[in-house]
């Protein structure tokens, strides 16, 4: 799925009416996942049942389109399913997955990964009615009793190169800075590519940490831009306003919302500088690279250390692997996740195992007198890692493919 996205400038009275659309989406999924909660062994279709029996009780759930109440309830049935998966990878016996009991028995604290009540909800999901394009495709129109309306959309991809029937979903998010038209489209990333890559006849294996936000088996580095470590100066001043204009148990003024505002604009200033990095540097290793090894790091659990959290959140390692795989995909190179155990600690000349602390960036062999910095030399073991993973065994520490092994890496690709 493609997600194209667009800015739209809503009216005042479009704005109360989009509002009104995710409150009643948050709605729906709250009260269906409390009807699942009191109502032990319920499935799919009883959920669905339930869902139409809330739009002929209530006339404002009515009023959105019925597709878009559907959705919700398949965002409930996904965090349901996704709970009852997590409760099957775990030891038998340990943990209950029991539902929540009913409102007049004593509750217990909520259950690692169980299904919440949301209370922000920032979306509506609509699928292939309630809404319609213009014959330019550059307004929407929905056609719901909601009273949303005309939009027009504001971007620049262009709608026209795609058929109204490979437009799968269409979402209205609401952001800090405005309300945006997502279109989710059904399409081979494949297809979108121009012009074929040439080949570079070249792999690489790429270490990420902290001092550098990656150093690769080629000897080169990226420097770590911590956008949040720069803002967070000017994010804390935003958040101490914010904390003055608030008072408990009295409607919020103005001015509050204003500085609200203010610190969630800067918020997503960090988060969109974080991305746009992340995507530069991942789409340059592809295009250069017919090969790219990275280690399949357990970022969920690393950020559980209180001293590094921080750091890791900040640099967008998860968001980074993401890119990667993505433009991977998209322009037909390999790209392929090792494990990460002792590819710091072993040697990449000799294979040895040579132990050191965290604080020790210089890897020096006693054995094969190899010396490197700790995260190139990461690198080159990670390159070697994904190379044995394929079918291949050997490669020139400079990331350079011998003549013999191109041919293969070539026909994996699918370019010969």
């Amino acid at each position: 799925m493609f997600v194209l996205e667009y800015k739209v400038k809503a009216k005042p009275h479009q704005v109360q009416a989009i509002d009104e659309a995710i409150r009643t989406t948050q709605f729906v999924r709250n009260k269906v996942l409390r009807y699942w909660m009191d109502n032990r062994g319920v499935g799919k279709t009883e959920l669905f049942r339930y869902n139409t029996r809330l739009r002929k009780e209530f006339k404002f759930v009515e009023e959105l389109n019925s597709h878009a109440c559907q959705t919700a309830v398949e965002r409930t049935l996904r965090a349901i399913t996704r709970f009852y998966e997590n409760c099957k990878s775990q030891v038998k016996g340990k943990k209950r997955c029991d539902p929540a009991p009913s409102h007049g028995a004593r509750e217990r604290a909520p259950r690692e990964g169980y299904p919440q009540f949301k209370r922000n909800t920032r979306s509506v999901e609509y699928k292939v009615s309630g809404w319609k394009l213009s014959e330019d495709r550059k307004h929407i129109v929905f056609t719901d009793k909601k009273g949303i309306g005309h939009l027009r959309l504001i971007g620049s991809r262009d709608l026209n190169y795609y058929h109204p029937e490979q437009i799968k979903r269409v979402r209205i998010l609401k952001r800090a800075d405005g309300y945006y038209v997502q279109f989710c489209i059904k399409l081979d990333p494949r297809l979108t590519v121009s012009k074929p890559l040439t080949p570079s006849q070249k792999a690489v294996g790429i270490d990420v940490g902290l001092k550098y936000f990656l150093a690769d088996s080629q000897g080169n580095i990226e420097p770590i831009p911590q956008f949040y470590r720069k803002a967070e100066k000017r994010l804390k001043r935003l958040n101490r306003q914010k904390s003055k204009k608030f008072r408990k148990g009295q409607p919020q003024s103005h001015n509050y919302r204003k500085a609200r505002q203010r610190y969630a604009r800067k918020h997503l200033r960090v988060s969109r500088q974080r991305e746009e990095f992340a995507k530069k540097v991942a789409l340059r290793l592809i295009q250069s690279n017919d090969l790219v090894s990275y280690e399949d790091l357990n970022v969920a659990g690393l950020v559980k250390n209180r001293h590094l959290a921080k750091s890791i959140s900040d640099a967008g390692w998860t968001l980074f692997r993401r890119w990667l795989e993505y433009f991977a995909d998209k322009y037909g190179k390999i790209a392929i996740a090792v494990p990460p155990y002792n590819t710091s600690q072993n040697c990449s000349s000799c294979g040895e195992r040579v132990q050191k602390m965290l604080s020790t960036r210089t890897h020096v062999c006693p054995h094969c007198g190899f010396v490197a910095d700790r995260d190139t030399n990461a690198a080159i073991n990670i390159l070697k890692l994904g190379l044995s993973r394929v079918g291949r065994t050997r490669i020139h520490a400079s990331g350079e493919i011998p003549s013999w092994l191109v041919g293969e890496i070539l026909s994996a690709n699918g370019d010969s």
